[in-house]
């Protein structure tokens, strides 16, 4: 009898740490993009290995690019909400005034054209006005791009008035709001439609970043390329990287710190990190392709700047007409880009 109540306990113990150190999770998380892209290849590629290392294997990230698992890239957000997918990439500006406080981030000019100090800007611009927005997801980054900048058929841009008439591709609402105020015709679209609108002729060009031009086959379907002035970039783009919040809450303490560890503004600057490594190679494709590079005069650009500035006071009287503090919420943007402007080589 001692016998068999020895052994039964003896197996209810193993049971017991079984379940207590052996816990496997799968997370199967999606994005958008070709998985050759810059994020995906120096940032959500190497997250994942990170997050499976520390865990001792105890958690597998799936990946999914192309929005494998279902939907399209407007519709992110709420996949992982609903539980539809477990975690990804997901850009708010896709769905035009369901987030409107993250715009102050996208608007003209009003971030470096560094990735790494615009995100972590966007960090701590998020900290202090978005979590309440993304209550129902469980963010683990927030994120900016490199610079974006004007990509098109034919000869570059190098007025004001070149702007004009041209069907350009916008990718969020503040961007399409300064391209309407330079003169173009903005069309809003997700990335995954841009090549195509550009081959069938919707567009003739588009606002986007170097770094996601070589995967678009910018380098075949435009003919130049063109930045502002300065160091400040003519638009962005805000970006979370984000988990279902049930299926986080699910994971025992230990594989929470796990992701805890890879989260927040370390992951933030290293998402924006990927694509700064990313514009640079993405430049050389384009260059090597014998396309006109150019950049706008600094006459010029501070033309593009004061209509950029035309955008943002019409923005702040429109947010905060809706209930929202506009003038704060750009102040806030502002200052969270000057504290993480890295002038001296200090780190955060």
């Amino acid at each position: 009898m001692n016998t068999l109540k020895s052994a039964a306990l003896a197996a209810l113990l193993g049971l017991t740490a079984t379940n207590a150190f052996a816990q496997e999770v799968t997370l199967r998380f999606q994005h958008f993009v070709s998985p050759k892209s810059a994020n995906p290849t120096y940032f959500i590629g190497p997250w994942a290995e990170k997050v499976e290392k520390e865990s001792n294997g105890r958690i597998k990230v799936e990946l999914y690019p192309f929005m494998q698992l279902g939907g399209k890239a407007p519709s992110q957000y709420d996949l992982i909400r609903d539980g539809a997918i477990d975690g990804g990439w997901v850009i708010p500006g896709y769905q035009p005034g369901r987030f409107p406080e993250a715009e102050a981030m996208e608007l003209p000019f009003m971030v470096t054209k560094s990735g790494e100090e615009a995100s972590k800007a966007a960090w701590i611009f998020t900290q202090k006005h978005l979590m309440d927005d993304f209550r129902d997801v469980h963010v683990i980054a927030a994120h900016m791009h490199g610079p974006g900048l004007v990509h098109k058929k034919g000869p570059a841009v190098q007025t004001v008035e070149d702007f004009s008439g041209l069907k350009l591709r916008g990718p969020s609402r503040p961007a399409t709001l300064l391209l309407k105020e330079v003169g173009a015709t903005p069309i809003g679209m997700p990335v995954p439609a841009f090549p195509e609108a550009l081959s069938k002729g919707v567009v003739d060009g588009g606002v986007i970043t170097w770094e996601m031009s070589p995967s678009l086959k910018l380098d075949e379907l435009t003919d130049s390329h063109t930045d502002v002035a300065g160091d400040k970039s003519l638009y962005n783009l805000y970006f979370i990287w984000a988990m279902n919040k049930d299926k986080y809450n699910s994971l025992p303490d230990d594989l929470k710190a796990v992701i805890d560890a890879n989260s927040g503004f370390f992951a933030s600057a290293w998402a924006g990190r990927a694509h700064d490594i990313g514009d640079k190679d993405g430049k050389a494709v384009m260059a090597a392709a014998g396309n006109e590079i150019a950049t706008l005069s600094e006459s010029e650009t501070a033309r593009i700047q004061g209509l950029g500035d035309t955008v943002i006071e019409n923005w702040i009287a429109e947010v905060t007409s809706k209930g929202l503090d506009g003038a704060t919420l750009v102040e806030d943007a502002r200052a969270a880009v000057a504290v993480t402007r890295d002038v001296s080589g200090r780190e955060y």
